[in-house]
């Protein structure tokens, strides 16, 4: 998606979005026409049947029938209306799968990468090949309209079509990889050994308590991660090293695990500290404190916050929480098309705080989405508009997340890890479930 241009400043950016979601998605068709189908040739290519799908998605609208009156009523692009029925275009979609979509998805992924390059900052955790947060959330329970759920209880599991477990880059703003678990009761750690093959060796990883565990820890360190994580309270641990140490403000070296049915391999690096009535704690296995101070981890855990918000954009903001159907193909359909409008609205976000010279989340993404289309339609650039009047308007505001005020530790009062310092032990790691 390549940068709007002065000379394109008068097009509209839903227009843009519209064009560039074409030119994404034609080199789909191809695929869709190999091999010798028996029957009736279809009369509406796949091009079209995955953009209408899309632009339904952009334009705001909660259903398949939307779809249908894209293709049948209104036209797409170059293509003329096409005269099929509804259900024409569900069993179209039904039988459609997600692989296009999916391949869809990584193309766009790579051409907003490179439109928000130019906007990057490395300041935090500069050493790290990418910064990136693990999650999972639960997709909405489907309605009850198929025959075979019918007689299922209102608050029964098997309403919910699964997971999403992805990764998200911090960094970028982006989406990086997204995955369904079938099971919405599926332990997070399981899912999560897929999210980290996806990664480059030397990123650093941010994940909640859920994926908390000596084990996990232990994998990340030896395939060559840096991670961050808060601190489960009532841990056990044995102190190795102090780097710092005055009254709640903590800074050193621990083994994880003090009794010897349950002993990390590693040793890591404990941080703690009181804001108010709440003592924040923190452990990473960035043991120099020259490479990721206190404060630097604290600022670095509170972006974990980045995928929750992530969700809450594909969820409330795109639709997701109204799954238009109760089978998985079509509910994965538009899980797919919603992320992939998600990576260029973030990319647009992404684009107007570099220009503005603010964090991405002091864009209102809300607003961005609520707006843009009437700024499109009075043939205006949005992005310009924003940059320009987004502090008087609004758009561009302090954001709300709370931000953790750490102590900043004198480099000179940091006490050296002693050169001798044993820092790894043959581990044990107690039988828990996952």
């Amino acid at each position: 998606m390549k940068p709007v241009s002065q000379s394109s400043q008068s097009n509209s950016l839903v227009d843009e979005i519209s064009t560039f979601l074409e030119s994404m998605i034609q080199d789909l068709e191809p695929y869709q026409n190999q091999g010798n189908q028996a029957g009736r040739p279809r009369i509406v290519p796949a091009m079209c049947l995955w953009g209408a799908l899309l632009i339904t998605v952009l334009q705001g609208m909660q259903s398949q029938a939307s779809i249908w009156r894209r293709i049948s009523s209104i036209g797409l692009w170059h293509y003329p209306r096409f005269p099929v029925t509804d259900q024409a275009i569900y069993k179209r979609l039904a039988e459609g799968g997600t692989e296009d979509l999916q391949r869809l998805f990584k193309r766009v992924t790579q051409a907003v990468s490179d439109r928000v390059e130019p906007y990057i900052k490395h300041e935090l955790a500069p050493f790290a090949k990418g910064i990136y947060a693990l999650d999972v959330t639960t997709l909405d329970k489907v309605a009850r309209i198929l025959p075979s759920l019918r007689s299922v209880p209102a608050g029964d599991p098997r309403l919910l079509p699964g997971k999403l477990a992805a990764v998200f880059n911090i960094r970028r703003q982006q989406w990086h990889h997204v995955e369904h678990v079938a099971s919405p009761t599926e332990n997070d750690k399981v899912s999560a050994r897929n999210l980290l093959a996806t990664l480059e060796k030397g990123s650093l990883i941010l994940a909640d308590l859920g994926y908390f565990g000596f084990k996990w820890f232990d994998d990340m360190t030896s395939a060559g991660f840096y991670w961050v994580s808060r601190f489960r309270e009532k841990t056990s641990f044995e102190p190795i090293h102090v780097y710092y140490h005055d009254g709640d403000t903590f800074d050193g070296i621990i083994w994880l695990g003090k009794y010897r049915a349950d002993q990390a391999k590693f040793a890591v690096r404990l941080v703690t500290f009181r804001r108010g009535n709440t003592v924040h704690r923190y452990i990473t296995n960035v043991l120099d404190p020259k490479d990721l101070s206190l404060f630097q981890i604290a600022q670095l855990y509170a972006r974990r916050w980045d995928i929750e918000m992530a969700f809450k954009l594909i969820k409330r903001e795109l639709g997701l929480h109204l799954l238009w159907s109760a089978k998985t193909t079509i509910i994965l359909q538009q899980v797919w098309a919603v992320l992939i409008i998600s990576q260029i609205l973030q990319s647009i976000r992404m684009e107007i705080a570099g220009k503005a010279n603010v964090e991405p989340f002091d864009v209102s993404m809300k607003l961005l989405i609520e707006y843009m289309p009437i700024m499109a339609s009075d043939k205006k650039d949005p992005i310009a508009i924003i940059v320009e009047t987004g502090r008087q308007a609004g758009f561009i505001r302090p954001s709300r997340r709370i931000r953790i005020e750490a102590p900043l530790i004198p480099k000179e009062q940091i006490s050296p890890l002693p050169k001798d310092s044993i820092l790894k032990r043959p581990p044990r790691y107690a039988g828990r479930r996952c």
